[in-house]
């Protein structure tokens, strides 16, 4: 028997997996590594959007919280995964 078409059964599984790795596998582990550096990054100040959909400004940082001022007098406290998009940072990276 010749080896040959066992192995060129193997190629297509071997392609389909390095298609899912650059499709779908890379382009997420570097998003949740972006999503880190953001939330590491949070300091009073901060603009931000929640994952819920709140906007507003970083009053205080603590360890896994953020105090969020979201109006006049009215502040609330989410943990920092809760924060879903930074929305001035432009002006940080300036």
């Amino acid at each position: 028997m010749n080896p040959n078409p066992a192995f060129m059964q193997l190629v297509p599984f071997v392609a389909v997996a390095i298609i899912f790795y650059f499709l779908l596998i890379r382009p997420q582990q570097k998003q949740l590594k972006e999503t880190n550096l953001m939330l590491a990054a949070l300091k009073p100040g901060d603009k931000v959007v929640t994952r819920g959909g709140m906007i507003g400004v970083i009053a205080s940082v603590k360890e896994d919280e953020v105090e969020v001022k979201i109006a006049e007098g009215v502040k609330a406290v989410f943990t920092r995964s809760a924060v879903g998009a930074v929305l001035n940072q432009s002006k940080q990276l300036k």
